[in-house]
């Protein structure tokens, strides 16, 4: 016996008629993903993953994506580099020194994995990157050879 078979019948219909509803279709439609979908996200998440690993464990690595970032920081600006835009005085500051840490890390606003910046001191915030930047930096350090390792 199945949790619909235990609903009262007022209930399964009310749930079979808003799940026949053209609406309800197309919304669970939008949500599945096809195999091309999920290839791509599995190849993206392998890459975020050894990327991850190497930041974590060959520092050389993250000063050399830090110097990169800070260097895109001061050429492109930060409304160009950044997801935030609301960033606090002491956040601002780091940035501009290059006093920040390179982490992959959840995007708050998103819920996926990409390059947040850490700014060191008592600024306990994480700054995401422009997707799209973020995705440059990684398909970087593949081109780059980070993941024959």
């Amino acid at each position: 016996m199945s949790w619909f078979d235990r609903l009262p019948s007022h209930e399964k219909e009310r749930l079979r008629k808003r799940l026949r509803s053209p609406e309800e279709y197309e919304r669970l439609r939008e949500r599945v993903k096809g195999p091309e979908d999920l290839e791509r996200e599995m190849k993206k998440n392998e890459l975020l993953a050894e990327l991850k690993f190497a930041l974590e464990t060959e520092p050389q690595i993250q000063e050399e994506l830090r110097k990169e970032i800070e260097k895109d920081l001061r050429e492109r600006g930060a409304e160009q580099i950044l997801e935030v835009r609301n960033l606090t005085p002491q956040a601002q500051d780091a940035l501009a020194s290059g006093a920040f840490a390179v982490r992959i890390d959840v995007n708050p606003s998103s819920g996926s994995e990409q390059i947040v910046l850490l700014p060191e001191g008592n600024v306990a915030e994480k700054i995401p990157l422009q997707k799209s930047v973020s995705e440059q930096y990684t398909a970087g350090f593949m081109s780059a050879g980070g993941g024959d390792a």
